[in-house]
């Protein structure tokens, strides 16, 4: 079987995390600062908006391939996707500005992290029954 709807989520969360990323990038080059984050404040919040992603991003995206390959209904393939998606989104919304929107930082850990639990808890589920 090959994966058609993982790919799609993956491209789309490449793009934000490519979003993050040129964001520091172009922060780094306006003030000159080349590496860590040189006691700036507004640099170590890009760069943590940025890893944020980066940790939890690759994980989701490999749990939703794994949902795929195991044969779930698209609709619930894609259910992951958009909660994956749309918590990494929401979720440098609220922690990239200043100051934070906590709300909007909460809602896409959450999202996030159900996309996770229910991807986890059905491949769970699929192994043992």
């Amino acid at each position: 079987m090959i994966p058609t709807i993982t790919p799609l989520y993956a491209a789309l969360v490449t793009l934000v995390y490519f979003v993050l990323t040129w964001r520091v990038i172009m922060y780094r080059q306006a003030n000159r600062l080349s590496l860590g984050d040189s006691g700036d404040k507004n640099l170590l919040k890009r760069m943590r908006t940025q890893a944020n992603c980066a940790e939890y991003a690759p994980l989701g995206l490999i749990l939703i391939l794994l949902v795929e390959l195991q044969g779930a209904p698209a609709i619930a393939v894609h259910g992951l996707g958009v909660l994956l998606l749309a918590g990494r989104i929401i979720h440098p919304l609220g922690f990239a500005v200043t100051p934070q929107k906590i709300i909007l930082r909460q809602l896409g850990m959450l999202l996030t992290f159900a996309c996770l639990l229910l991807a986890a808890c059905g491949l769970l589920a699929h192994a043992v029954f």
